[in-house]
């Protein structure tokens, strides 16, 4: 396992090759490779798996092999942008659909109107994929990480673990992040684990999730499946057969990596060159980041494995994403996310299945809203008018991306430092003033409530070091002002609208 990882490491340089990874193989290459599978023993529905990671950049790709595979097998999606770049703001939109600015839930802690409490005190859980999906006769099985501040100790609604309505079975955690020593959610009762290496949670999970697949497969039942790690995110805690792996492994040091951009806004003008020591420190993150990586990997191919010896991999949709990026050196930024470039909004996206262009890369400007709306379709459900995203099935089947989308919205609350937030703990992490911003496959636009302005032009910096925004007519200003400001005031149908300024 190690001398491959090795081989992968080599093949690791540049941001350019992560991309190169995502068009993987030819179509042709791909359907020779292809594992083969006995007719479909399921419901006619389809079913879904998804995968979901935690803080996972893109430059992470070339240390997943699994994922590679994946990525030859299905349609890889290059400008795949979060409505917020962070964990629960993110999570809500991928479970309902709705832009932050709609679900309310702006933030990861409940003091400022974030987190799992917020989420279940706006009836959040009730309203998500999973309940439209169940009311159509899918099993559904949420496991791992599911809002911030979600606690199986405690009692929500009379219940104790509290499990939300829409899912046949819930084994989830509250605090994954050391990935032993946690307590468990299954379904309403409570199983602890401690620190020996069975303990380990990616393990754990992916041994619910293979058992799941193997019971829905046998009821003839139609399952949609949501796997959500704790990982790639701090500490970044490997399983111990992966603590040796890429030894030496430094991060990539791309053209933003310890560069400001010129013309700067204030809160980011203010940061320091990055000391040696800093720089080391951010070469054990990214190392760590890409060790812990190698279970869910793993994880991903048992999964897939077991939908092969189920008889039901040619009738399942498996997905693979990220909540949100991160960054690590760009911009002089140590670990952190939350702002609006690349490195912290765009993530990786790669969906196989019935249906789905093998070794296509797609450059539809898509979003985590569209989840929802995509599962949901899949299900047959109907998908409700407050739904902000729209279907992405057309988009996979090799067609244009021609009448997609040309523009996705990003928000972001500032976030004062908070003891039980693991993003804005007051250490290395920055949160940004408030903004909103809209990114396009040419240009990133970000204007703070302060009236600081940010324009990148992806067609010519796309490492985003040039703000422009000082040099644009004071109609082009106005014209990405009304075009932003459509976007961040838009609900329902109507955001489908606003995203083709």
């Amino acid at each position: 396992m190690i001398r491959t990882r090795q081989l992968l490491t080599l093949a690791a340089g540049s941001a350019a090759m992560v991309f190169a990874a995502q068009s993987g193989m030819s179509a042709a290459t791909a359907h020779a490779t292809a594992p083969t599978v006995k007719p479909a023993a399921a419901a006619a529905k389809p079913n879904i798996v998804f995968v979901l990671t935690d803080d996972m950049s893109t430059n992470l790709l070339p240390y997943m092999p699994e994922v590679q595979k994946l990525q030859s097998q299905g349609t890889s999606f290059s400008d795949f942008v979060v409505s917020n770049s962070l964990c629960c703001p993110s999570r809500s939109s991928i479970f309902t659909g709705e832009y932050p600015h709609n679900t309310g839930v702006l933030s990861n802690t409940a003091e400022s109107n974030g987190g799992f409490k917020a989420f279940h005190d706006h009836g959040l859980d009730k309203d998500t994929f999973a309940v439209a999906l169940k009311a159509k006769g899918y099993r559904t099985a949420m496991m791992g990480k599911y809002l911030n501040g979600y606690d199986p100790k405690s009692t929500v609604d009379g219940q104790q673990p509290y499990m939300p309505q829409g899912w046949s079975q819930w084994d989830v955690v509250g605090n994954g992040l050391p990935e032993y020593n946690y307590n468990l959610a299954h379904n309403h009762t409570m199983e602890p684990h401690g620190d020996k290496n069975k303990d380990y949670l990616t393990d754990v999970l992916s041994e619910k999730g293979q058992s799941f697949i193997k019971k829905s497969a046998a009821a003839n039942k139609p399952f949609m499946l949501e796997v959500a790690l704790f990982t790639p995110h701090g500490p970044s805690t490997p399983a111990r057969r992966d603590k040796k792996d890429f030894p030496g492994l430094k991060a990539p040091q791309g053209p933003a990596f310890d560069k400001l951009p010129t013309n700067a806004p204030p809160w980011l003008a203010r940061q320091n060159p990055l000391t040696q020591s800093e720089k080391t420190a951010i070469d054990k993150k990214f190392r760590k980041r890409a060790q812990s990586l190698q279970a869910v990997d793993e994880m991903l191919g048992k999964l897939r494995q077991s939908l092969t010896s189920a008889h039901v991999a040619d009738n399942t949709y498996v997905v693979f994403s990220s909540d949100n990026g991160f960054h690590l050196g760009e911009y002089r930024l140590k670990a952190g996310k939350q702002t609006a470039f690349d490195t912290d909004v765009r993530v990786p996206l790669v969906i196989a299945g019935p249906g789905v262009a093998a070794g296509r890369t797609s450059h539809a400007q898509v979003s985590n809203i569209d989840f929802a709306p995509t599962f949901e379709k899949i299900g047959g459900a109907a998908v409700s008018s407050k739904v902000d995203g729209h279907s992405m099935l057309p988009l996979l089947d090799g067609g244009s991306d021609a009448g997609w989308r040309t523009a996705n919205l990003i928000e972001h609350r500032h976030a004062k430092p908070a003891h039980d937030d693991p993003d804005n703990d007051g250490s290395e992490s920055v949160s940004p003033p408030n903004y909103h911003a809209m990114r396009t496959n040419s240009y990133t636009y970000v204007e703070y409530d302060s009236g600081a302005k940010e324009y990148y032009d992806l067609s010519t910096d796309p490492d985003e070091l040039h703000n422009t925004a000082g040099q644009l007519s004071q109609a082009r200003l106005a014209k990405l002002h009304d075009a932003l400001t459509g976007l961040k005031n838009c609900h329902g149908d109507g955001c489908w609208s606003a995203g083709h300024p």
